[in-house]
């Protein structure tokens, strides 16, 4: 792929993170609007989009966001307040970029809206958020930037800066250009030629700029790598104060203040008779450039500074490496063949007695167990990645519906595989769209029904075990199961003879083509939706409950698992068959005992101390031939509340498994949700038990017999 290409992808992927960032920080200035870090990430963000844009081509994002960049340097400035409809322009303009990171071309007339809308806005300012009730407290004074007069700046890249292609000569000319610079490079930390890398960049900057501007200003000459660099900026002497001969400080005032020298140093040099600035460089005390940088601050003749704490980081900084989401798949591919190898030499060695064999096998097992565990936490994410996108969600709908909610999250720091994350996006705004459109009620509603007119959806991730417990909840009406059992007669799901419990009642939701809406609008009602949250949810070996109290609110609950690559499991044996269960669902294992059996389509019942668990024969449900041995064993899986028992021939122990998909032709087959590699190189099924109690629940034992 040709160099400019790319460049192009790099930069779609950045503006891509810097547009969710934007949308992340917009939302948050609805509720802040006085705030004004939340202000300087807006700005900053649109500097970035604007700057890369014109840096890689893509010049009509640069010069869009050229317009909504403007307006937020004037509220920058307090030129300008945050108003609803600017922050509606601002998301509106948001989404219009994410369309011309695809196509430069696409739909200018909503970028001339925007934009007018932006001037009209830009020229009247003095428009507050909202009108202030009387005795509301007075906002919080946002911190202010350091103003224009005498700055220290000290300025130290990472050492990796020339590979992201940014030059930091090309920052201090733009520096040199917000007024009188004087530079002093350090070069003390330039390795010998044996150790030196000529890519990377050892120097760092002091500097003294004697300015006009205000701290924004300079910061946005270093916006591109803030992120990357150790910056400190220091306001030594405003521009409006007057000096006197007695604020023209001695250069060791000026060391002792940075804490580039100790007292006691000071003291010592200074019993000697050479100047002192000499002293200290001969005794070693301080580096030459120190002293040059400090004499360049006594010549701007400032007061003293309050002393900043700076963080100096020892050896190579940090730095992180955008790869492609494939070659991550990949990775993870090929660590999965590795345990596979591993599992099967481990096998052989078992069957051999050679020491040096079973060490360098155990060894082998050792380093290719934490390979496993760190290569399956690169591809872990934090769930709040995609929390962050229904908040505009639930503001867009709600004001659409003209509902009021408030929107609350709680575990976004929760991580999930990157797969699962990227595949419960779908299901998880299905949820929240019933939520607002047929659980939370109008304002109207609410406070006839005595109800805070706004309502709260709360979204909420934990782990659980080896599963990630997801919870979507509203305080709105509730679900009549009056109501969802006489839709479904009039839909022929169920007789009217037909005794159902709640559970069974609510589970009717995911049937295809059911809903309760009176009417059909754009937002529900045409009975599309929850069926494909279940199949969705399901096809990530995950499941989804719903529990609601009339009146008071819904609660659905989603169950997934941590990881769709490598999984630990439950081996076992039915006959000459292999089947693995998820080992995050076993509860325990018991032997069964003859008694006390009744039969019910094909489950049958155990008393486990005192607990009635249904279970399934898998070698029934299979039809495996051989006969059944004398002892067979019962594995207790547990499904939230819900438990079953599978009985097998014999269990094996745990297994690391590796996910083989089935292939397309399988597809059907709603029994086993993959396979994986045995150490003997045979294969072993994995069962997807909630599918397989789900299929054994619906089905009766003549139609199997037949």
């Amino acid at each position: 792929m040709p160099q400019d290409d790319i460049n192009r992808q790099v930069y779609r992927e950045e503006a891509t993170e810097l547009l969710s960032e934007l949308e992340t920080a917009l939302l948050e200035l609805e509720e802040l609007p006085e705030d004004m870090d939340l202000i300087n990430r807006v700005f900053r963000a649109m500097h970035t989009i604007k700057g890369s844009g014109a840096m890689f081509g893509f010049d009509a994002i640069a010069g869009f966001t050229h317009e909504v960049e403007t307006v937020f340097d004037k509220v920058r400035n307090a030129e300008l307040k945050i108003t609803k409809p600017l922050l509606d322009l601002t998301l509106a303009a948001r989404d219009h970029i994410t369309l011309l990171l695809e196509d430069e071309t696409a739909n200018p007339e909503e970028g001339q809206r925007i934009t007018c809308g932006l001037v009209a806005i830009s020229d009247q300012p003095g428009a507050s958020m909202t009108e202030a009730p009387t005795d509301a407290p007075p906002p919080l004074s946002p911190k202010k930037p350091l103003g224009p007069g005498i700055v220290h700046i000290i300025f130290k890249p990472s050492p990796n800066i020339f590979t992201t292609g940014l030059n930091p000569m090309g920052l201090l000319e733009e520096l040199e250009e917000l007024g009188e610079l004087q530079v002093i490079a350090h070069t003390t930390e330039i390795p010998d030629l044996q150790t030196l890398d000529p890519e990377a960049c050892y120097l760092w900057w002091d500097m003294i700029l004697i300015t006009e501007h205000d701290e924004n200003a300079i910061r946005d000459v270093f916006i591109f790598v803030e992120d990357d660099c150790e910056l400190s900026i220091t306001l030594i002497e405003r521009a409006d104060a007057t000096l006197t001969s007695s604020d023209c400080k001695k250069l060791g005032e000026i060391l002792l203040e940075r804490g580039d020298v100790t007292q006691e140093d000071l003291n010592t040099i200074l019993h000697k008779q050479k100047r002192l600035g000499v002293l200290l460089t001969e005794a070693g005390v301080v580096a030459e450039e120190q002293v040059r940088s400090a004499l360049a601050e006594q010549s701007a003749l400032r007061k003293k500074c309050a002393k900043s704490p700076q963080t100096r980081i020892e050896g190579p900084a940090k730095s992180s490496v955008r790869v492609t989401a494939d070659k991550l798949d990949y990775l993870v591919d090929l660590v999965g063949e590795l345990v596979i190898v591993q599992a099967r030499l481990a096998q052989s060695v078992a069957e051999k007695e050679d020491p040096l064999l079973k060490n360098l096998s155990e060894e082998l097992e050792r380093l290719s167990d934490e390979l496993r565990d760190e290569t399956l936490s690169i591809r872990m994410l934090p769930i709040g990645t995609t929390f962050s996108r229904f908040r505009r969600l639930v503001r867009d709908l709600s004001s659409e519906l003209g509902k009021k909610i408030t929107f609350e999250t709680t575990g976004a720091e929760t991580e999930l595989d990157r797969t699962v994350i990227e595949k419960i996006n779908d299901p998880l705004v299905h949820i929240l769209r019933n939520s607002i459109d047929h659980g939370i009620e109008s304002p109207d509603t609410r406070l006839a029904a005595r109800k805070p007119e706004t309502g709260t959806l709360h979204l909420s991730a934990e782990h659980s075990g080896s599963e990630v417990v997801i919870t979507i909840s509203d305080d709105g009406k509730g679900i009549d199961c009056n109501v969802i059992r006489a839709k479904a007669i009039s839909k022929g799901l169920i007789s009217e003879q037909d005794e159902l419990s709640e559970k069974e009642i609510l589970s009717l939701l995911f049937e295809a083509g059911f809903s309760t809406a009176e009417t059909i609008s754009n937002v529900s009602g045409r009975g599309v939706g929850m069926d494909v949250v279940r199949r969705d949810i399901e096809a990530l070996r995950g499941r989804v409950v719903i529990s609601s109290t009339p009146g008071q609110g819904t609660t659905m609950t989603i169950r997934l698992p941590l990881t769709m690559a490598i999984i630990d499991g439950l081996q076992v044996r039915v006959g000459e068959d292999y089947y693995v269960i998820p080992l995050g669902i076993v509860e325990e294992c018991v032997e069964l005992v003859r008694k006390g059996i009744a039969l019910e389509d094909r489950r049958q019942i155990i008393d486990t101390r005192g607990q009635i668990v249904p279970y399934i024969k898998l070698r029934d449900w299979f039809g495996v031939k051989s006969a059944p041995q004398a002892i067979e064993q019962i594995v207790i899986t547990a499904l939230g509340e819900d438990k079953m028992g599978l009985v097998v021939d014999e269990v094996i122990g745990e297994y690391q498994t590796v996910i083989k998909s089935l292939g397309r032709v399988y597809r059907d087959i709603k029994e086993f949700s993959g396979a994986t590699i045995k150490g003997d190189g045979t294969l072993a099924l994995i069962l997807d038990v909630p599918e397989l109690i789900h299929a054994a629940s619906n089905a009766k034992i003549e139609q199997q017999l037949q």
